[in-house]
C-alpha cells in the first residue's frame, strides 16, 4: 500500500512536477537558499529573490562577506527579516567550517535551519534518506491517510515525521520533491483538484468527506492590534530615519521617526497617510504618516542620523514603510 502511494505520486512528478532552477543542481548553498527564502514565501515571488541573491552573492563565501544591512536591503519585500539575519549568520557559519555540512545532524545546526530545511538539503544536495514534512506534506498525509492528529502539537508532528519516513522510497530527493509539489499543485488547501487525483481511490478524506476539514490545526495564536505613527522630516533634502533594535518587529531595518503619542507630533505636519493597515503573523498594525518639512533639524532621539532623501532606497525598510513613504510628493529641492 504505502509503496503504491510513493509510486503514484513519483509518476504524477514526472508529469506535473515544476521545473525549477535549485532542482537542477545539487549545489547545497542555492538549495539551502531556495528553502530559507521558501519558507515564508511562495514560488512565484520567493524565485526572483532567489535569482538575485544567485547573481549578487554565488558562493556562501561571497554572502559571509556582506553586511547585514546589504543583505537586509537585498531580502527588503520578503518579510520576516529574521530569515535574512539567521541567513547571513549561517553563511558565516559554514565559512567558519569550511565546507558546507554534509550530515542532517551538522546541517540542523545552521542557524535558521530547522527539521524540514535541514531534510530537504539533506536530501536534495547529498541523497541523504531524509523525509521533507512542510504544510504540503502534512495536508497530503493527513487527507490520503485520514489523520486528525493535529499537526502543530508534538503527538502530531511525531506522528507525521514517522509516517513520512516510513513512506520514503529509494530515490528519496525526486519523492520529496514529488510530495511537495502534489501539496501545492493537485492536493491544495482550497477547492483541490479531487475528482483528477491519481490517489482519490485510496484517500480517506475524499471517501469520508472530510477534505476540507484536514488537515487540523489547532488556533492557539492571538492576534493583537498596534497602532503606529511615523513623521517623515524634510529638512533641506535631508530626512532622519533609525535603526529598529532587537526584541521587536522589523529587527535592524530602518524607519522615519516614530512617534510614541500623538502629543509628540509637531503642529505643523501634514497627515498624508491615516490607519494604513499592515497584516503581520501575529499582529495587525494600523499606522497613520504625517511629513514635516522645516528648515532646521528638529531635536531627535540620540539613534537617529541624518540621510539624503536620494539615498533613502539605500536602506532596507519593512513593506509598510515602504507603502507610507510611496505617498511623499518630491521634495522641491
Amino acid at each position: 500500500m504505502n509503496a503504491d502511494f510513493s509510486t503514484t505520486l513519483l509518476n504524477w512528478y514526472k508529469e506535473y512536477g515544476r521545473d525549477l532552477p535549485w532542482r537542477q543542481t545539487h549545489d547545497p548553498y542555492a538549495i539551502w537558499l531556495s528553502e530559507i527564502i521558501l519558507q515564508q514565501t511562495q514560488v512565484k515571488q520567493g524565485w526572483d529573490y532567489w535569482t538575485r541573491f544567485m547573481h549578487r552573492w554565488p558562493t556562501v563565501e561571497a554572502l559571509a562577506s556582506a553586511t547585514e544591512d546589504e543583505v537586509l536591503r537585498e531580502w527588503q519585500g520578503l518579510g520576516y527579516y529574521s530569515r535574512a539575519r539567521n541567513l547571513h549568520f549561517a553563511a558565516k557559519q559554514i565559512v567558519a567550517m569550511g565546507h558546507f555540512p554534509d550530515t542532517l545532524e551538522d546541517i540542523k545546526k545552521l542557524k535558521g535551519v530547522g527539521d524540514y530545511t535541514a531534510a530537504a538539503i539533506a536530501s536534495f544536495a547529498f541523497g541523504i534518506p531524509a523525509a521533507v514534512v512542510d504544510g504540503n506534506v502534512y495536508r497530503v498525509l493527513a487527507r490520503h491517510f485520514g489523520i486528525d492528529t493535529p499537526i502543530n502539537t508534538t503527538e502530531g508532528k511525531k506522528v507525521f515525521a514517522a509516517l513520512a519516513q516510513e513512506l520514503l522510497p529509494a530515490s528519496a530527493a525526486t519523492y520529496n520533491q514529488a510530495i511537495m509539489d502534489f501539496g501545492a499543485i493537485q492536493c491544495t488547501p482550497a477547492s483541490p483538484n479531487c475528482m483528477f487525483c491519481p490517489l482519490v481511490e485510496s484517500c480517506v478524506a475524499f471517501r469520508s468527506g472530510t477534505v476540507a476539514e484536514l488537515p487540523v490545526k489547532l488556533k492557539t495564536l492571538k492576534v493583537t492590534e498596534r497602532h503606529l505613527a511615523y513623521v517623515y522630516i524634510r529638512c533641506n533634502g535631508q530626512t532622519a530615519i533609525h535603526r529598529r533594535g532587537p526584541g521587536d518587529i522589523w529587527q535592524g531595518l530602518w524607519e522615519p521617526w516614530l512617534v510614541e503619542s500623538p502629543t509628540q507630533i509637531p503642529h505643523d505636519t501634514v497627515i498624508l497617510r491615516k490607519n494604513v493597515k499592515h497584516v503581520l503573523t501575529h499582529r495587525v498594525l494600523y499606522a497613520d504618516f504625517y511629513l514635516l518639512e522645516v528648515d532646521e533639524r528638529p531635536k531627535l532621539p540620540a539613534d537617529y542620523i541624518w540621510i539624503k532623501e536620494s539615498e533613502l532606497d539605500d536602506y532596507a525598510k519593512p513593506r509598510l514603510i515602504e507603502k507610507l513613504l510611496s505617498s511623499l510628493l518630491p521634495s522641491d529641492n
